[in-house]
């Protein structure tokens, strides 16, 4: 299998059309006008995700940019409800049980966990802005900070931004 293209900043995200826990489609086109920020990660209720996911719920700063955050997981609807349930997540986790939009933008496959090879959903993030370019990408998130930093790379952005 190949290598998937990695985007670069300034490119038009790939759309897609995931399914939440109650089965609801989201679309980023749905997000047009709005910064993004799509997080993928590998499990449902592990620690790092747990944290991670806790971190986005929580951050302040992020909640007054206005931003959109979406999980997505190989993880299906019931897992996804039951997680965003026990740790009141108010933002979507979107199901890609088959990988395969995982797979299209380099979210999944080959990683290293203590030294050992294995395959699976890698802990990325990708700032997309509200005109559907990317903006920046976390290719290997430290999940410590990370919401900080997501919230950093919107600021920034909008103050490159020109002014209508």
């Amino acid at each position: 299998m190949t290598e998937p293209q990695r985007i670069e900043p300034g490119a038009t995200f790939p759309e897609f059309s995931l399914p939440d826990a109650s089965g609801k489609a989201h679309r980023l086109s749905e997000y047009a006008g709005r910064y993004v920020v799509l997080y993928t990660y590998p499990k449902d209720d592990t620690p790092g995700c747990t944290k991670e996911a806790c971190d986005f719920r929580d951050h302040t700063l992020l909640k007054s940019l206005n931003a959109v955050i979406l999980g997505v997981s190989r993880d299906d609807a019931s897992s996804h409800a039951q997680f965003a349930e026990k740790y009141s997540l108010p933002f979507p986790l979107l199901s890609d049980p088959d990988a395969e939009f995982l797979k299209s933008i380099g979210s999944y496959g080959p990683k290293t966990l203590y030294g050992k090879v294995t395959e699976g959903v890698k802990r990325q993030t990708f700032l997309i802005g509200p005109d559907g370019r990317l903006v920046k990408s976390w290719l290997a998130v430290t999940v410590d900070g990370h919401a900080d930093a997501v919230a950093d790379a919107i600021r920034e952005h909008q103050s490159k931004e020109p002014v209508a």
